[in-house]
């Protein structure tokens, strides 16, 4: 018999279906509403519904539907989309070969939309350990205190430009927290203007900057009280991505005397500022402190090298 043709088939007693102990080679499409056993060989084609009491040996190629699959090792050589509201990695190793790993992905990325974003480490009694993006004050919060083997910290040169008839120093927060300044001749630093410092409204905060001034030929730049470093300062606060209206105020210096820099050509001077930010009204000068001192007149030793 070459051909059978039938509309239904079933076992002998008529109530039943008929078995195959041989095992039968379908070369169309075999359409079933439910499927009981095992599956062997390859399958190929899509298969649909729930595949949760059939073990899928080998190739499923075209998987679809919602099936509930439990695999043993899987490798995916295409991409991989998964889609839902949580994934969990229930793993003893992770490994990714990616070197830049990217979160919080959104159609249309902002400062907003990365606020709270980083990474929790799981603490249960003692408290998970956090690292965060902080919109508020543009900066990452750690829950923890970091320990570094090693900090290398960014040197900036420091930028000038007049104000008036004051030479004004900026110092940009956000950019570096050492900076260089060469004094020029016949010119003395008549405001420090401490740019983008962190206020998030309702957090104090400080940061120090350090500026090593290096005095001109003529030893003449900020080097008398009345032209002292720091008698006048400027700080303008930084909060939401954004910069908030500055304030004028003047450091604070040990026994009321003034940053001068040092009267020798050429000699440098550590400058360090403490910029202190209360917490207050962000736009109120006294929200903020700014102190400032000097280890200073160095100059290359005229003994070894």
């Amino acid at each position: 018999m070459s051909i059978l043709r039938a509309d239904s088939i079933r076992d002998r007693a008529g109530t039943g279906a008929p078995n195959f102990p041989n095992g039968a080679t379908v070369t169309g499409v075999v359409t079933a509403t439910s499927f009981s056993g095992a599956i062997t060989g390859n399958v190929t084609g899509n298969v649909t519904g729930n595949a949760d009491t059939a073990t899928l040996a080998t190739n499923a190629q075209g998987l679809t539907g919602t099936p509930n699959i439990t695999v043993g090792n899987a490798t995916v050589t295409g991409d991989l989309s998964v889609q839902g509201t949580t994934t969990t990695l229930d793993t003893v190793n992770l490994v990714v070969e990616d070197k830049n790993i990217g979160i919080g992905t959104t159609s249309s990325a902002s400062n907003a939309t990365a606020d709270g974003g980083g990474i929790t480490i799981f603490g249960g009694a003692g408290g998970d350990k956090t690292w965060t993006w902080e919109r508020g004050s543009s900066s990452f919060v750690y829950s923890d205190p970091n320990k570094f083997k090693v900090v290398l910290e960014t040197v900036a040169a420091a930028t000038t430009y007049n104000s008036g008839n004051n030479l004004v120093l900026e110092l940009d927060v956000r950019n570096a927290t050492t900076y260089t300044y060469t004094i020029p001749t016949g010119a003395n630093i008549g405001i420090v203007s401490f740019k983008n410092m962190p206020a998030f409204t309702g957090n104090a905060n400080g940061t120090t900057l350090t500026c090593i001034f290096t005095q001109n030929a003529a030893g003449t730049g900020n080097t008398t009280g009345t032209t002292g470093i720091g008698t006048n300062c400027f700080v303008t606060g930084y909060e939401n991505g954004a910069a908030v209206a500055g304030i004028s105020t003047r450091a604070l210096v040990g026994s009321g005397t003034t940053v001068t820099l040092s009267s020798t050509a050429n000699d440098r001077d550590f400058v360090s500022f403490f910029v202190h930010y209360t917490g207050g009204t962000n736009t109120t000068a006294t929200s903020y402190q700014v102190y400032a001192t000097k280890n200073g007149g160095f100059r290359q030793g005229n003994v070894g090298v």
